[in-house]
């Protein structure tokens, strides 16, 4: 029987999916709030930039993948005008409080949300200009597929993102990293949303996400025509990008 891994525990993919999907629907209402205290409000910073590698423009047909509770999609609504946003993610829950947040916002027309598995996308092949995850793709329980469907659903000229928590580059960093991750974000959850257990899977999953270069070996196997990354914050996170050609 094939293993993948949820956090450090050894898991069959099948198991994998419905932990994840019950660690989205603990947290959903607080998802915001914890990335804000967990990152001191620099994941706003992150998703900033990842937008600005995107090269958006208006016109264009944009996938959020994995998207939760919308805040990329509301960022790209807000930004870029006449475009067109799927926000798609796993999670009924998630997705019901990005949906709450683009009708509040005024977004409903710019963004329509669907219920989807990033391993296997409604979608026909070459329907949008850009795809984006932004902190997801590390809970896909076979990350691999979910690139090959990115790469499926792009047009010519399309371009993937994946803004993801990475590997430090330097010793130092990581280790303070190392000691904020595992003694400070699973009691901030604790506190905030009375699921330990969520955000220490949280922190265990980011060490058991690859690296820079893995994943960009990944993107390549994916079929895209070029791909690179940048880091943020001396590699705690990452910008990697495909190009579709």
């Amino acid at each position: 029987m094939s293993k993948t891994h949820f956090g450090y525990t050894d898991v069959t993919p099948e198991e994998k999916t419905e932990k994840v999907r019950a660690v989205f629907e603990s947290v959903a209402s607080r998802y915001d709030c914890m990335n804000d205290l967990m990152s001191g409000g620099l994941h706003r910073l992150w998703k900033r930039s990842a937008l600005h590698l995107a090269r958006l423009a208006p016109g264009h047909k944009i996938l959020d993948l994995a998207g939760g509770t919308g805040d990329l999609s509301l960022r790209m609504a807000q930004s870029v005008p006449d475009v067109e946003i799927i926000l798609s993610d796993i999670n009924q829950e998630m997705l019901r409080h990005g949906r709450d947040r683009a009708f509040d916002a005024g977004f409903v027309r710019q963004i329509r949300t669907v219920l989807a598995d990033a391993e296997s996308l409604p979608f026909p092949d070459a329907s949008f200009d850009r795809v984006i995850i932004g902190f997801g793709l590390r809970n896909v329980t076979r990350p691999q597929v979910a690139l090959n469907e990115m790469r499926r659903v792009l047009k010519p000229g399309g371009l993937a993102i994946i803004l993801e928590f990475s590997q430090p580059t330097h010793p130092l960093v990581k280790a303070c990293y190392d000691k904020y991750s595992f003694n400070v974000i699973p009691q901030l959850g604790a506190w905030v949303t009375g699921d330990r257990a969520a955000y220490q899977y949280l922190v265990e999953s980011i060490r058991k996400h690859p690296d820079q270069e893995t994943l960009l070996s990944w993107l390549k196997t994916a079929g895209f025509a070029h791909a690179d990354y940048h880091n943020l914050l001396n590699g705690v996170v990452a910008v990697h990008r495909g190009f579709v050609l």
